[in-house]
């Protein structure tokens, strides 16, 4: 019988010291740190605009424009994101520290990217473009929490944890 103290509760590391190291020296990462709460004050803003224009019909263009913005700090955050992962992990996306925070970003990506192409092409009414960028707004909550788990994670981990590499 085996009387090693059971440890299925514990994690394997989110970074090794090397990746810690890497994480702390690169310039993507206040990139990261600025964009992702100016993000989420945009999407909170742009929610208001939207849901405002879905109960009462009016501020349709000020909405537009918000959702607009939201897409394209989201691109920005996205590619600085990549590039933040690169030089952490040594691989543009779905590092496996962060393979599903990934997955859920490239379908919040393709429901922002469905919407603007559904602007610019006018196809839908707006209700229906709308809806698309609520779905996109749905999926990034989820992921804004995958990311803040994350962030929780790596703060509670001993800065001397080791881990293998990625």
């Amino acid at each position: 019988m085996n009387n090693q103290p059971v440890t299925a509760n514990r994690r394997k590391p989110l970074y090794t010291a090397e990746q810690r190291a890497r994480r702390d020296a690169s310039r993507w990462t206040l990139a990261q740190a600025v964009l992702a709460p100016l993000q989420f004050f945009v999407f909170a803003v742009s929610l208001f605009l939207v849901v405002r224009y879905l109960l009462t019909g009016n501020g349709l263009d000020i909405a537009t424009a918000s959702i607009v913005l939201k897409t394209f700090i989201l691109y920005a955050i996205m590619i600085t994101g990549a590039i933040w992962e690169k030089d952490v992990f040594g691989k543009y996306l779905f590092a496996d520290a962060f393979f599903w925070e990934d997955a859920v970003s490239m379908i919040v990506i393709a429901l922002h990217t469905a919407y603007l192409v559904m602007l610019l092409g006018n196809i839908g009414s707006p209700v229906a473009q709308i809806t698309v960028a609520l779905a996109g707004y749905a999926a990034y909550v989820i992921n804004a929490v995958q990311f803040l788990w994350k962030l929780r994670l790596a703060r509670l981990e001993p800065i001397g944890a080791q881990g293998v590499a990625a």
